[in-house]
């Protein structure tokens, strides 16, 4: 299947060194790649040796990928009114971002974080000044931090396109900050993107909240809930509740066809063809953008 001039990859694996994420990225057909550059369940990170840059950049170098992009920890939570949690969140979103520089990758995925017995207002507030302070300790670099656009589980902010542009608006520094889009988590939100009607709505959305080319990456991911469900469960493309005409939509948008887009669909084999999944969902994918 030739490629498009979309650039699409998947989240991989890093088991035994990140440069072994480079080679699983590579042998899938990936054009672009995200990993965690550390165990995202733990607070704790053991630090970059020189030999971890080396043998990184040395496999990127010797592939063609592009654009490659971190995942944060999911323990971070920037909005959290327990001061000891916040500055915990903080400080973790520092290392990781030091981290992703000195990778020279180029974004950082963080999820906005949850208000949990606070307010939404007071949530937005706590994200901005904790993002305003990791500017101030980490040096620019070639890593922009994106904020990802969540499935308003609970009090998790930055479902509303409304919220993401306070926190934009309220943060500044735009030669640092973006987003990070996920197709099953706008769905999941309520934004109807798998019909031509609702698509056009959330598209003037987009154009109308967002600062201008303020995202920066996609993830791509089918959703195996309902619309408006608020509740996070990524579905192989087209095989879920957005559909292949959903993502038809999402191609079609002439905000979003210069952006990368990043699969983060369930890993495995299918039984019935023994091929690898994120291949499936690459190919499935590809032809989807030929066929536009």
């Amino acid at each position: 299947m030739p490629k498009t001039s979309f650039l699409f990859g998947s989240h991989v694996s890093v088991a035994g060194g990140l440069s072994k994420g480079v080679e699983r990225a590579s042998a899938l057909g990936c054009d672009c790649i995200q990993v965690f550059t550390k165990n995202n369940n733990r607070w704790d990170a053991k630090p970059l040796s020189q030999d971890d840059i080396a043998d990184w950049n040395k496999a990127m170098a010797g592939s063609s990928l592009s654009h490659p992009i971190a995942h944060a920890s999911y323990l971070i939570n920037l909005a959290s009114p327990k001061q000891d949690l916040y500055q915990k969140s903080i400080d973790a979103l520092v290392v990781e971002w030091i981290r992703c520089n000195d990778l020279s990758i180029e974004g950082l995925v963080v999820h906005p974080g949850a208000f949990t017995t606070s307010s939404e207002q007071e949530g937005i507030a706590r994200i901005i000044d904790a993002v305003n302070e990791a500017f101030g300790r980490v040096e620019p670099g070639t890593c922009r931090l994106l904020l990802e656009n969540t499935a308003g589980q609970g009090s998790c902010l930055g479902h509303s396109i409304e919220q993401l542009e306070a926190m934009l608006v309220g943060i500044g520094n735009r030669d640092r900050l973006g987003v990070c889009l996920d197709t099953c988590h706008a769905f999941a939100a309520g934004y109807e993107i798998n019909t031509a009607a609702g698509y056009a709505e959330f598209h003037k959305r987009l154009r109308d909240g967002l600062p201008k080319n303020s995202i920066h990456a996609l993830h791509l991911n089918d959703s195996k809930k309902p619309l408006a469900s608020r509740v996070d469960r990524h579905e192989h493309i087209g095989r879920g509740e957005i559909g292949l005409e959903g993502f038809r939509n999402v191609f079609s948008d002439p905000l979003l066809r210069s952006i990368p887009g990043y699969l983060e669909t369930e890993k495995g084999v299918d039984e019935a063809s023994g091929e690898d999944w994120d291949a499936i969902n690459l190919r499935t994918l590809r032809e989807l953008v030929a066929s536009i």
